[in-house]
Parts: C-alpha cells; sequence; structure tokens
C-alpha cells in the first residue's frame, strides 16, 4: 500500500540530499525543529499544507513541483502511465530554461524510474 507521508518524505529527503544540505540547514531555513523535520522524510509524521510550504521554501523549491513528484510515484507505484510533458503554460509560469527555473528545479526533484 502507498503511504502519502511516506512518498512525501522521500521527495523532500531526495532533494534536500541532491542539494547536498543537512537536516539543521533545512530545519532551520524552515523553521522547524530538526527532529520534527527528521520524522517528516521518514514518513512518521504528517507534514501540514503549512509545514509543507514552509519545508519547499527552505529547499527553493515549488511545492507544486514536490506534490507532482510525489503523484508521479504514486501513479507508478499504481500501474499507472505517467505523461512525460508538462503544459507550456505551467512551464512558462515556473520559468523558462533559459532562466534555469523549471528546468533547475525539475532536476533538483528524484526521478521517477
Amino acid at each position: 500500500m502507498v503511504v502519502l507521508r511516506r512518498e512525501i518524505g522521500d521527495v523532500l529527503r531526495d532533494a534536500r540530499q541532491r542539494q547536498g544540505r543537512t537536516l539543521r540547514e533545512v530545519s532551520s531555513a524552515a523553521r522547524v525543529s530538526l527532529g520534527y523535520l527528521s520524522e517528516v522524510e521518514r514518513g512518521q509524521k504528517e507534514a501540514s499544507s503549512e509545514l509543507l510550504h514552509s519545508i519547499c521554501e527552505a529547499l527553493d523549491l515549488p511545492m507544486s513541483l514536490v506534490l507532482r513528484e510525489v503523484s508521479d510515484r504514486i501513479a507508478v507505484a499504481e500501474g499507472l502511465l505517467i505523461p512525460d510533458t508538462v503544459p507550456a503554460e505551467l512551464a512558462a509560469s515556473v520559468g523558462s530554461a533559459a532562466d534555469g527555473g523549471w528546468a533547475r528545479a525539475r532536476a533538483e526533484l528524484a526521478s521517477v524510474g
């Protein structure tokens, strides 16, 4: 069974580790205790939308990208095909490839395999 809090935690941890940041750095920037952030990353605690927003800001990642990655992971677990495209208007609103917006942020997240 797919557990949403575990998938969210995995995506957040993967993004933090890809940035080479410690739990302490991110917990301080997000203004959440180190222990609580650790529990969120391990899927032991449910992150409220406010807490998830703070963590995403601390990681400099749009929450929509984190949630999309979580959604993609769940779809794979359910055996569904995932479209490998992003609507042009969404990509434009996040940033062009020239400034590294969408491409940079998407690269911060773990690939879905």
